[in-house]
């Protein structure tokens, strides 16, 4: 009896001494696994400030008459006169195109013919498609002398707001991506060092999408570039 008594106590000791081990085993996991789990989230931030390289300027021409062959001479000699306006200001005819003209007839808008002054209107939209941006910024602020040569612009036209783009993103990306980086791991190790830690491998990390918008509401031709990166980072004591 005493004999099994004794083997009884020796396994109840050998199953109690294993468990401590055991557990001291996944306590050491658990706080490995903490200390893995320790990261920091930072983001970097990348600016730009870049010329637009195209400008884009459409232009509505705007003429009437009672005679419909008239009607077209008369667009036809305004459009020359503006396309010799702006290769004045240095644009190349190829940068210009001339959209088919729109004709509104208004007897056959049924509208009352002793208020019609102009039985024919006719509308045209002259485009400027040019990578000379300041000579398309310089023939907009000249835009007065068009009326001096005779050529109205259109209510329209003035409602079609010039548009400037940049077109050398993927010039700038690799820098500005590697930039954003380095501005995240700088936070990143001030962070570590304010919490006395030691900044560890990239857990993971990710590039937000690249932004180009103007800088502001007067300068459209001036954009600015932006992207963020988000990066996680390990600490470790």
């Amino acid at each position: 009896m005493k004999n099994g008594l004794g083997s009884a106590l020796v396994l109840a000791l050998g199953l109690a001494a294993g468990l401590l081990g055991l557990g001291l085993v996944v306590g050491r996991s658990a706080v490995q696994v903490k200390k893995l789990d320790r990261t920091v989230v930072v983001k970097g931030l990348s600016e730009r400030e870049v010329p637009a390289d195209v400008a884009i300027w459409p232009m509505t021409l705007q003429v009437a008459s009672n005679d419909l062959g008239e009607l077209f001479t008369d667009l036809q000699d305004r459009t020359s006169k503006f396309v010799e306006f702006l290769g004045g200001h240095g644009i190349e005819r190829e940068a210009i195109s001339t959209a088919p003209p729109a004709v509104l007839d208004a007897y056959a808008q049924n509208y009352a013919r002793e208020h019609v002054t102009f039985r024919y209107t006719a509308t045209a939209t002259v485009t400027v498609y040019s990578e000379k941006v300041d000579a398309v910024r310089a023939a907009m602020a000249d835009v007065i002398e068009l009326g001096k040569r005779g050529v109205v612009l259109s209510g329209a036209g003035y409602q079609q707001p010039p548009q400037f783009v940049f077109n050398g993103l993927n010039q700038l990306k690799p820098e500005m991506i590697e930039e954003a980086t380095r501005n995240a791991r700088e936070v990143a190790a001030k962070f570590a060092e304010d919490s006395e830690s030691r900044l560890g491998k990239i857990r993971s990390a990710s590039q937000g999408q690249f932004s180009i918008d103007d800088r502001d509401s007067t300068t459209p031709h001036i954009k600015k570039v932006r992207v963020v990166s988000t990066v996680e980072y390990y600490l470790a004591d």
